[in-house]
């Protein structure tokens, strides 16, 4: 039987590339920033956490909604009116008089760009084989990563030249002109299950699911919720806003140069096993904080977070988009719901924490985590996919 050619697209488009970008960039920009923003309202940095944490908890309740919406709709239509909604919301957040209005602001522009990663995800779902889509998710992860390093650098040094509200101000015209582009593709064939309620029922249905959602809400918590820390972390070493975004952005160089290695080893290695590279960077960098708090040790974590999620997240992630295709909009969507609501809560609970400059003890109770949380990835990838291998009873023929 002559082999035939696997013909489907092997990369995300420019476009689908551009909108996801943007969004990791606005969701970054923040952490560099924090400390002017509490200066120019008269905030702790504590307190002016709220628009992070704020952002975040929109970005990831609404997931659900955007993919179950997106399944019944459209992906490139969806992200299309997301995200003018997000660069209107970027637009007033620059002119925002206070803290309550930036915080509201944010609520609403981490509410309309949540919709952009899942879709774009489930887009190289619909139109990636199997055989190519961990390695288009890892180009789709270093678009977005390219997005994190210039935010986390360019909010820094722009944020410490031309005040915050240019850094709010930026991105919100990247999505307008983001929707503008998109408008050249069409809407990829994809399978539903019956509407919105169906697409939830035949995901939350589905106990695997849920099983990926706890891992990733654990996850969403050590990498993105401490992660909107670590700049104040350094800046409480003197460092100022300029040099920490700098070293905030090796986050995202380390994300890009992981996710090369990664599409190199994804033919060579299962999947566990790229989990678990993923945790075990994780546990490292944070267990070599909990011995001495310093520049060095804050920039290891950011490394060590990049390669975390390089290599576990996107592991998360494909696992995610094969679990139930014909919801897979909202299989995807309650996933990055359950990773940013996981980093909002984190972000709350550690803020605190950073405004204490008790590192030591939030580096400890993380690598503690990190440990636990590599070791169910490992265990629940494995038994998934021994359950996958195993034939159905009701699939198995019998006499009867």
């Amino acid at each position: 039987m002559p082999h035939t050619p696997d013909l489907s697209p092997q990369r995300p488009p420019f476009w689908i590339s551009v909108a996801s970008f943007v969004s990791s960039f606005d969701r970054f920009v923040v952490s560099p920033i924090l400390v002017l923003v509490a200066a120019t309202f008269g905030v702790s940095v504590g307190q002016a956490v709220a628009i992070a944490s704020g952002y975040y908890l929109a970005y990831g309740l609404c997931q659900p909604l955007w993919g179950a919406l997106s399944d019944r709709f459209g992906r490139v239509r969806l992200m299309q009116g997301a995200l003018v909604g997000a660069g209107i919301a970027g637009l007033v957040s620059a002119a925002a008089p206070n803290l309550i209005t930036l915080v509201v602001v944010r609520v609403v522009a981490g509410a309309f760009f949540g919709a952009i990663v899942p879709t774009s995800l489930t887009y190289v779902g619909d139109t990636v084989s199997d055989t190519h889509r961990q390695r288009a998710l890892s180009d789709l992860m270093a678009a977005m990563a390219v997005g994190t390093a210039l935010a986390a650098a360019a909010a820094g040094i722009t944020g410490q030249l031309a005040g915050w509200r240019v850094v709010f101000a930026v991105p919100a015209l990247v999505a307008l002109v983001s929707a503008w582009g998109l408008r050249s593709l069409a809407e990829p064939p994809r399978t539903t299950s019956g509407g919105v309620k169906a697409s939830f029922r035949a995901a939350l249905s589905n106990r695997w699911v849920i099983v990926v959602g706890l891992l990733v809400f654990v996850e969403g918590g050590l990498v993105l919720g401490v992660l909107t820390l670590l700049a104040p972390a350094l800046q409480a070493q003197g460092v100022d806003a300029a040099r920490a975004g700098l070293a905030a952005a090796a986050y995202g160089i380390a994300v890009l140069l992981s996710s090369q290695v990664l599409k190199a080893l994804t033919r060579r290695l299962p999947r566990w096993a790229l989990m678990g590279i993923g945790g075990v960077a994780l546990t490292a960098g944070y267990a070599a904080a909990t011995m001495r708090v310093s520049v060095p040790t804050i920039i290891g974590i950011v490394v060590m977070l990049g390669i975390t999620w390089a290599f576990l997240h996107t592991s998360l992630q494909t696992w995610a988009t094969s679990i139930v295709p014909e919801a897979r909009g909202t299989v995807v969507a309650c996933f990055a719901a359950s990773l940013f609501i996981g980093s909002s809560i984190a972000a709350v609970i550690a803020g605190p924490a950073a405004d204490r400059n008790q590192w030591h003890t939030l580096f400890t109770v993380c690598a503690a985590t990190a440990t636990v949380l590599t070791i169910a990835c490992v265990i629940a990838y494995r038994a998934y996919t021994a359950r996958e291998a195993t034939p159905r009873t009701a699939d198995v023929p019998t006499d009867v």
